[in-house]
């Protein structure tokens, strides 16, 4: 069950999100209610990928679809190409999808990033200082400098609206 106070999809609209994630070339795919989720990680509610299509319902959380789809971004071409429900990666790519998850809370008219913060408290997300907002404020720069590393964001922050970059094999 969504806890009540967690800002589901409907609350928000899906074409907000679409216009996001399009950029990335997922394609958002809403379902019905009472539809199983294909792809789902965490079933229930939760958002799941499949190659680039991420599926929600109108009651999915924002964060999640935010996550999931970060995922998508934040993860190297061969696992995008075979995606199917488990993103995998390491804890590097998995602050990584976090950080930039809040990144677009703040794209989203009517969620922002204080309201990512607190659905990510309210969901359970664990981090070392006991709150996602004091993660991201004090404790996430290593999650910031592998996202520029890997050109999702730039030395200033912004998003640059680009899957992973291919790290050059030496």
């Amino acid at each position: 069950m969504l806890p009540e106070q967690v800002v589901a999809v409907a609350d928000l609209g899906p074409a907000a999100l679409r216009e996001i994630l399009n950029r990335y070339g997922l394609e958002v795919v809403l379902l019905p209610t009472a539809a199983s989720i294909p792809g789902s990680y965490w079933g229930e509610s939760e958002a799941g990928l499949i190659g680039s299509t991420l599926y929600a319902r109108p009651d999915t959380p924002v964060h999640s679809v935010l996550h999931e789809a970060a995922h998508f971004v934040c993860m190297d071409t061969r696992r995008r190409v075979a995606l199917d429900r488990d993103a995998g990666g390491d804890d590097a790519e998995e602050n990584g999808v976090c950080y930039l998850q809040i990144l677009w809370a703040s794209e989203l008219d009517g969620f922002g990033r204080t309201r990512m913060f607190q659905d990510m408290d309210a969901w359970g997300y664990s981090f070392r200082f006991g709150s996602a907002q004091r993660w991201f404020e004090e404790d996430a720069a290593d999650a910031r400098e592998w996202l520029v590393d890997h050109d999702i964001i730039d030395a200033t922050g912004a998003i640059t609206w680009r899957c992973r970059k291919e790290q050059e094999m030496e």
